[in-house]
């Protein structure tokens, strides 16, 4: 449930600090963790939310940001395309329930991303659907930014993507 997953979520980044040395390390393991969440959370998703196939990067931007992230949890993000090419997207969260019981992080781990578990969860559930794509955190309001900011850019052009349907 999410109110489990948002009180343990916690406990789970401070032991990855205890058993990693650097928070690279530590980045990496809640991407992989993520990734392996997002893989099998992509059949629960399709089967609970009956949405339909998004036709665009955009829909599918907007089926994670308004539909996945309030069934998951509980809150919704906006989304912003941030290039010509249709396939880089913005999710920006004024809330993120993963971080409500976090004042800050220490000094000593800033570079950690705190919330990475959640880029590699979206990766893996667009690699699910044949949809390839690079998740990574741009702003974090942990770390003094202004907003929470997760960037999603889609590593095929929309043309390859027509032609491997024919």
């Amino acid at each position: 449930s999410r109110e489990l997953f948002v009180l343990t979520y916690g406990a789970l980044v401070a032991q990855l600090c205890k058993d990693y040395e650097k928070d690279e390390d530590v980045n990496i393991c809640l991407d992989r963790m993520g990734y392996g969440i997002g893989v099998r959370l992509i059949d629960d998703f399709l089967a609970r939310s009956a949405v339909k196939k998004c036709r665009s990067y955009s829909e599918t931007a907007d089926m994670i940001a308004q539909v996945a992230f309030k069934m998951y949890l509980g809150v919704t993000a906006s989304v912003r395309c941030t290039s010509a090419a249709g396939n880089e997207f913005s999710l920006i969260l004024d809330k993120n329930p993963l971080v409500d019981f976090v004042e800050e992080l220490p000094a000593e781990r800033a570079s950690l991303c705190y919330c990475n578990l959640l880029c590699g969860v979206i990766r893996g559930a667009l690699e699910m659907v044949h949809l390839p794509a690079e998740v990574t955190f741009l702003q974090d309001r942990l770390k003094g930014d202004a907003v929470t900011e997760i960037g999603i850019t889609f590593l095929r052009k929309a043309e390859d993507r027509k032609h491997k349907r024919n």
